[in-house]
């Protein structure tokens, strides 16, 4: 039973208010999480808040302090520290570089370590070229061993028609069919969400 989850946290800082609260029902259910944020999120202020103030909602929320850096990162599998990873937000920069096995963040360095303990990664998707150049790494993904996705669909399609977005509310039911070894379904959704 999953009682561990590794959170990770990529760029798409404006989808990190709904992160938190995700992060916070997960929680509230009995949850254990450890927060991982990427170098990025951890020293970039934007139009969506301070770094600062992100950092200590999520230290708060879970009563763990991040892992931000990729030496931190690295004891995760080994230790085997954590029963699920889940990526939300994962930018289309981290998706290329997991379906690409490129380890230079302290996220990719959490997923290269989990992975080689058998374990599931859930991924909720938030790019604005998923449906462009990414969608081949998409693909590698969907079809790699241990790699489930939260349910997306394009939040924009007029004004982005590449992008996907997670529906970050399935998270839980995505991280309890990928324990059973299952993809959420339906994977793909039509609502706009956003």
């Amino acid at each position: 039973m999953i009682k561990k989850i590794g959170f990770a946290i990529t760029g798409s800082f404006c989808t990190h208010e709904k992160i938190l609260v995700e992060i916070q029902k997960l929680k509230d259910k009995g949850y254990d999480i450890l927060p991982i944020i990427s170098e990025t999120v951890a020293v970039t202020s934007t139009r969506f808040g301070s770094h600062e103030w992100f950092v200590s909602q999520l230290e708060s929320i879970t009563g763990h302090p991040v892992i931000d850096s990729k030496v931190k990162a690295e004891v995760v599998g080994p230790q085997n520290m954590i029963d699920i990873l889940v990526i939300a937000p994962c930018t289309g920069n981290t998706l290329s570089k997991l379906a690409n096995a490129v380890t230079d963040t302290s996220v990719t360095m959490v997923a290269k370590s989990h992975v080689r303990n058998n374990k599931p990664v859930v991924i909720g998707v938030s790019t604005n070229d998923a449906l462009g150049l990414n969608m081949c790494n998409l693909a590698k993904l969907l079809s790699a061993k241990n790699y489930y996705f939260v349910p997306f669909g394009q939040d924009s399609p007029s004004k982005k028609p590449k992008s996907l977005i997670a529906d970050f509310t399935k998270i839980e039911e995505t991280i309890l069919e990928a324990e059973q070894g299952r993809q959420i379904q339906p994977l793909l959704i039509k609502e706009n969400y956003v």
